[in-house]
Parts: structure tokens; sequence; C-alpha cells
């Protein structure tokens, strides 16, 4: 290395860092000028397929990267494909993205991640790819599950906790995937177009948080094409926005099978090369290629250097290099199974409680039908690189059959088909059947016939919410909707449960029944979960994290036809009007909105008021108001406060997320919560200025419940 990149590199970081992170430089230094070039290039690209090299003279040993959003990955093959079929891998396992938002609790998100760390720890891993923040754009992404939701504050606040959480357990958090991969379909080569102000305002603010905010230490590059350039050859991606604008100087990677180039991928900032598919690891774009640049004068050694510094710095702030004081973890506790519940308790949404049907009475109860393939279907397995190893996963008729079976008569029907994952797909590569298995649902009406109640277990599976593609349509599979229908009319006391991680066009079944619930992918504590709130044993607080629309035409990205783009390129029509805010601002009533859910307690919030009437843009708003539990049960509540401005020279949003509070009550509690909001967070992305903007004058900011349910409307003036 030359003296003179030495003496500036030193200058920076002695402005910039702490005393702890300069030795830390200057140890990434010393290292690098010990290794020769390739032994560099050794430890940017994988030497398997979630492995990098080892450079054992200066104990540098391989890094380990895993799969585990919500849960660490079983062991896999070296050099292919396979599992391993170990005993000892098993993990535990929680439900997934869409479920952890519906949860609104940020602390929930902390001790997710801390268990997941631990588990990391415990199975020697040092990176864990998540958590996947894309934004919900289309009810039909394969991905949703994963994903967290629509909005970007919401998505911001729980990946910092998240984040942080694993983190100090000395495992690094990769998030992903960076930027708008938002479809499945065609997601190796979709040229994904959009406004600057669309990207600043809602698909990069999740990024910006996890770095700025929670300090990921590596992020992981999309599939797509950004405007016209792969993501992990785009230097503006790369250099202009992650490292200028956000000042990461950690790992950033690519997705299995992401690059496309030696010298742009290398130059626009990426860093480690992983999961290419050829069979000799030397012939990876960054491996002899690399070293061949280098040696040929088209790249500098200086850019494998800094390369090399930004892995050396996440080994070392994970404390790879020091082994003897790193967390040893720990695996399957009580403590983490225990964590897994909450977690899926706390994400199952009360849509509908027709003359509050539920919690159901078992001690009343001398019957009830399970029916549903999903009443008996495990999903942990499932969805691809998200698949889990769980140690163990209760399905709701286990649930059931444990907790009650002694007592009431449990009638279990099919009801529906999962028809076969291969024979069934169509040439797009979804499964898409509507099957009606007449023989089935008979089975289902005599049970419902001679049961008290009835439960039903719809929704999807894996075979729909899954990486790689998309779903075709939004309705419910294997003729659910005609199960439903005829079960109702059997037995009116007819609950749906709905298993799945992405909106379901409900309207052919939501008039019929008294009840519906939203019960998700629950992880392996899903049948205890949805079985305590389904009892009453749980007060469902979750908040759907996404809206739900009526149909799939009112869903933006379909409305305007921009789904799923032409000629392998998509524009962003809708711009920032994403989720709720298209419906709010278009007028357009949906099936459910965002931020809605119900509970079986009752909540009064009230003496909502701001601490000023006007604010500097430098100010700090703070929101305070009363919530009580007015009802006879404990119970959470999310207060959610939205902004809005009345008057603007581009188009807002009718209101935005600017915060949230999930409080916790005995009946006849109350609390005074606290919303704050910086003023410069009801800014805009000016286009002219290439800056954030706020333009003084009224706004408003909404007390609410979910973005239709306004329980205060509070005027604001910024000077």
């Amino acid at each position: 290395m030359r003296l003179g990149y030495i003496v500036l590199f030193s200058l920076f970081f002695q402005a910039s860092f702490s005393q702890s992170d300069l030795m830390t430089e200057k140890r990434i230094q010393k290292l690098i000028q010990k290794m020769t070039l390739e032994e560099k290039v050794g430890l940017l690209h994988g030497n398997s397929k979630f492995y990098t090299s080892e450079i054992k003279r200066l104990g540098i040993p391989e890094w380990a990267l895993s799969d585990g959003p919500h849960g660490v990955r079983a062991e896999m093959n070296r050099h292919d494909w396979k599992y391993t079929g170990q005993t000892n891998d098993s993990a535990t396992c929680f439900p997934p993205g869409t479920a952890m938002a519906a949860s609104w609790n940020v602390e929930l998100a902390k001790q997710r991640g801390l268990v997941l760390g631990e588990e990391a720890r415990y199975r020697k891993k040092d990176v864990l790819l998540g958590p996947g923040i894309n934004i919900i754009r289309s009810p039909l992404c394969g991905r949703n599950f994963e994903y967290l939701s629509e909005d970007p504050f919401l998505i911001s606040q729980l990946s910092i906790s998240y984040i942080k959480a694993l983190q100090t357990k000395d495992v690094a958090a990769c998030v992903k995937h960076f930027v708008a991969n938002n479809q499945e379909e065609n997601r190796f080569v979709v040229d994904v177009n959009m406004s600057e102000r669309a990207l600043r305002e809602i698909y990069l603010p999740g990024f910006k948080s996890s770095i700025v905010d929670a300090g990921a230490l590596t992020i992981m590059g999309a599939y797509n094409k950004f405007r016209g350039e792969y993501c992990t050859e785009n230097n503006y991606l790369g250099r202009n926005i992650l490292r200028n604008d956000f000042n990461f100087n950690g790992v950033y990677m690519s997705d299995w099978d992401a690059v496309h180039s030696t010298e742009k991928a290398a130059l626009a900032g990426l860093d480690l090369e992983m999961g290419t598919e050829k069979e000799n690891y030397n012939d990876w774009y960054f491996a002899d290629p690399l070293i061949k640049a280098v040696q040929e004068g088209r790249l500098k050694e200086s850019l494998v250097n800094e390369k090399v510094a930004n892995i050396l710095r996440v080994m070392i702030k994970t404390k790879i290099l020091d082994p003897k004081n790193r967390e040893k973890g720990s695996l399957n506790t009580k403590e983490h199974q225990q964590t897994a519940y909450r977690s899926a308790v706390e994400a199952v949404v009360l849509l509908k409680n027709e003359n509050q049907i539920l919690p159901l009475d078992f001690k009343t109860l001398k019957s009830i039908a399970i029916i549903g393939d999903n009443a008996t279907r495990k999903h942990c397995s499932g969805g691809f690189s998200s698949e889990i190893k769980s140690l163990y996963e209760v399905t709701p008729l286990q649930a059931m059959t444990d907790k009650y079976g002694k007592n009431v008569k449990i009638n279990f029907a099919q009801g529906y088909e999962k028809q076969s994952f291969v024979a069934e797909r169509s040439s797009e590569g979804q499964l898409n059947t509507d099957k009606v298995d007449w023989k089935l649902i008979d089975e289902a009406v005599a049970q419902a016939k001679k049961s008290d109640v009835v439960i039903i277990f719809a929704g999807l599976n894996h075979d729909f919410d899954s990486e790689s593609f998309d779903r075709l349509h939004m309705h419910l599979p294997y003729g659910q909707e005609t199960l439903i229908q005829e079960v109702v009319k059997a037995n009116p006391k007819t609950i749906v449960v709905l298993i799945a991680g992405s909106p379901l066009e409900l309207s052919g079944i939501e008039s019929r029944v008294p009840a519906l619930v939203w019960g998700w992918y629950g992880g392996m504590e899903a049948g205890n979960a949805v079985i305590d709130v389904l009892s009453g044993k749980e007060c469902p607080s979750g908040k759907l994290p996404f809206t739900i629309p009526v149909t799939l035409n009112q869903s933006p990205a379909h409305a305007l036809g921009n789904y799923p783009g032409r000629d392998l390129k998509v524009n962003y029509e809708e711009d920032i009007l994403v989720g709720y805010r298209w419906f709010d601002t278009k007028g357009i009533e949906p099936q459910y909105p965002f931020g809605y859910g119900m509970s079986y307690t009752t909540f009064e919030i009230t003496n909502a008021a701001t601490d000023k009437k006007e604010y500097r843009q430098e100010d700090e708003i703070t929101v305070k108001l009363t919530i009580k539990n007015s009802g006879k049960s404990n119970g959470a509540e999310v207060v959610q406060l939205y902004a809005g401005q009345t008057v603007s020279s581009v188009l807002r949003p009718k209101k935005e997320l600017k915060a949230f509070n999930k409080v916790f009550l005995a009946p006849g509690e109350q609390k005074s919560v606290d919303l704050k909001v910086k003023v410069k967070d009801l800014a805009f992305y000016d286009e002219k200025t290439s800056s954030w903007k706020i333009e003084p004058g009224e706004f408003v900011l909404y007390a609410a419940r979910s973005a239709k349910d306004i329980v205060s409307r509070l005027p604001i003036t910024i000077k």
C-alpha cells in the first residue's frame, strides 16, 4: 500500500472516529500489509455456498454466513444445496417478517434479535442474512411474508430494534435486498425505474435507519436492475447512497448469483461475491478475474484493500479475530421458545368479531369442528431460503387437542386439498389451481353440522408465499371460498382463521362469517398461539402491517397497470403513493385498512394535544394523550400517529405514519402516552434541490387506531 494512502486514511479516521475505532483501523491496515493479493481476494468471494476462505497464518478464519431472518437455517453441504442431515441443527423458528410487523412491538423485535443472535453464535455463524425489509408494493410478491410492511417508518422502527439486539451477540445482521426487489417475477433481470422522491421517501428509509440508527454491519445487494444497471454494479446505489449518503463502512455483499461483472461491480462498491453457480470458485468475478484486473492495471490494488478493510472491520466488531471474548450463544432454550410464542400471539389480528363470538368459552362447548388443511400443515420448512428446520412446530389441531381434547369433542375434516406442487404448476412457475373437491367439502359440512362451533383454518402455504415466484392472483386457492360458504350454511357459528403472509381477497367470505382472524405463519408455536387467542387466554393485539384491498385492481401497482412491467422493465408510476398512502389520497375504501386490528377489550383514547401550536424546523413535537382500558380483560392497543400537510407545492399523501406506541393495560387501567415527532421528519424530498424540504404552513397530526380510525385531529403550524 502506498504511504500517502496510509497517511490519508489515518488522518480521516483520527478526525472521524473514537480512539477504539482508530485502533481497529490501525489493526486492519497492519493485517492488509501482511497479505498477498491472492489472500486478499480470497476474502472477497465464497469458497463454498456459505463460507469465505480463511487465512490461517494471519489468524483469520473462514467467515460463516447463514440464512435466517426468522431462524437459523439448517446446515447445508458446502458445495450443493442439499442439507447435511445433522441431528443437532434444529432452531427456534419465529413467525416471519409480516407477522413481526403485525405485532407493532419494538421490544418484541428486540427480543427476537437477541434470540437469533444467541442461536447463530451457538451454531458458529458470523453473519445472519436478514432482516428482509423491502417494501410490500404488490399483494402478489412471493416474498411479502418475509418482508415487513408497506410503510417505511414501521419497517425502520422494528428493524432498528432487531438489528441492534442481534449484533450485541457478536453476529452481523445483513439487511436485504438493496434495493427495490419488490417482486419475484423476473427478479434476476427486471429493470426498476422510479422517481428520486419515491426512492428517498419510500424505498430507502428502512435501509438508512438500519445503517445510520442501528449500525447494520452488512447489506445485501438485490438481483434486479435499478435504472438500467444491476444493483450490485450500480455506482449510484453502492457509492453515492451507501458509502457517501449513509456513511456505510461495513460489507456490501451480493445476493447469491447476483454479480455480473468484475470491474464494474468492484468500482461500484461491492465487497463480497456470494453464490455464483460456477463450479470452480476461482472463476468467480471476484476471484481470479479480480486478481488479473489488478495485475493488468485495470483496477488498483487500493480498491481491493478497501474491500478487505470492510470485511476485517466487521470481523473485528463481531470479535471473530478475538474469539476468547466472543459470545458463545445458546440454542432452543425455554426462554427462546417463550419469545417465539409471544411473537406469534402478538401478531394475531382480529379482523371481525360479530356478536362477540370470540373468545370461545370452552366450559360450555361440547363439540368443535376443526376444518382445513392449514389446521394440520406445518409451515416452518417452506419458503426456500427462509425455510427453518424447527425443533418442533405445533399445529392448530395439535394445540386444540392437547388443550381441550379431554373435555370437548373435536371433529376434524381436511376440507380442501393441497394439490401437488409439481404437477399443478403453470407455465409461469406458480401453483395455479382453484379445484373444488366436493368430497372433502361434504365431509367438512357433515362435521360442521354435528358441532357447536366451527373453526376453518384457511389461507395460503409456501406453495404461494415463497421466494422465486409471485402469486398469479389474490384469492383463496384450492376452492376454499366454496368450502367456507358451504360450511357456513351448515353452521353459522363459523370462525375463519387465515394463515398467510400476504394480502388476500376476502370479499367472498367476509360478509358470510361472524369472525375472521389473521393468524400468519406463526413459527414453531403457531398452534399454541392462535388457539390461546381463540380461547381468550390471550387477547388479540396485532395490527395489519399492510392494507388489504377489496380486489387486486385497487392496489396502486395493479390499478395503474405497472406490475410486473413490460419488456423486463417496470416503472413505479404510483410514485410515493404506496399502500395506505394511495388509498387515503385517492379516497378508495379498502377491505381492511393499514394498522387495523380489533381486541376482546375496549380502549378509550382521550385528551390528545400537542405541547405547542407553532413549531420551528429544528423543534420536536410531542403529542400527549391518555389511553384507558375500558373493557373487562387485559389487552394492548397500538396508538398510531400520522401527519399530513394541508397545502403543499407538491403532491403529498393525505397522511403518513410518524410514531406509534403499543400500550398494555389491565381492565380500568389508564396511562399517559407521549408520541414524539421531529419537525424535520415532516419534510418531503425536493427533487429540484436534491434535498429534504419543509414548506412552512399548516400540518395536521392524526392520533389514530388505524389509518382509517382517527381519534383526534390536531392542527399545528410550522414556521
